[in-house]
């Protein structure tokens, strides 16, 4: 598909860019190290895999990835660390093209088909996508091909309207 010669994509228009997530080869050692470096905490931790995302895919099938991380708020960017467990993904794509390092770019939708629509307008594929890990079966999170045309993978999240709790808070409270 050729791709639209688009200035200012309505994906990033609305909310911008709202996440920085970086693959990381030890979660718990670098959560300790933002802390320490950098003051950046809280963090909750948690573990991506079924049944707590009920769908996954990778490259548009069906996928049974496990994948840790933990979130934190930097003023208005949320940071995400993110360690790959098991299964192929675009971490584990991103290691071993790049190592580790920043992997993607968040943004915030409040309409993920609408934002997939507008992504396929603009020539860009979901690579990966899990959906249904909020307490009420929503939230839905997709990776898009754009790491060729813009030097970086884009996620689409729709956060769910209610978290479940995490794993782990660090530091304890």
């Amino acid at each position: 598909m050729e791709k639209k010669n688009i200035k200012k994509s309505t994906l990033l228009s609305k909310n911008g860019i709202a996440q920085v997530a970086l693959v990381v080869p030890d979660l718990e050692k670098a959560v300790q190290h933002y802390w320490d470096y950098f003051g950046i905490g809280p963090w909750t931790f948690y573990t991506y895999e079924k049944p707590f995302v009920k769908e996954m895919s990778y490259h548009g099938e069906q996928a049974s990835q496990s994948f840790r991380l933990a979130l934190a708020n930097c003023g208005p960017l949320r940071i995400e660390l993110i360690e790959a467990k098991k299964g192929d993904s675009v971490y584990t794509d991103f290691v071993e093209k790049h190592g580790y390092g920043v992997q993607h770019l968040g943004i915030v939708v409040e309409d993920i088909n609408q934002s997939f629509a507008e992504a396929k307008a603009a020539g860009w594929d979901v690579i990966q996508d899990g959906s249904g890990f909020g307490v009420d079966g929503d939230g839905h999170y997709a990776y898009l091909d754009t790491e060729e045309e813009i030097g970086v993978t884009l996620e689409l999240i729709e956060r769910p309207k209610r978290r479940r709790p995490p794993e782990k808070i660090f530091p304890a409270e």
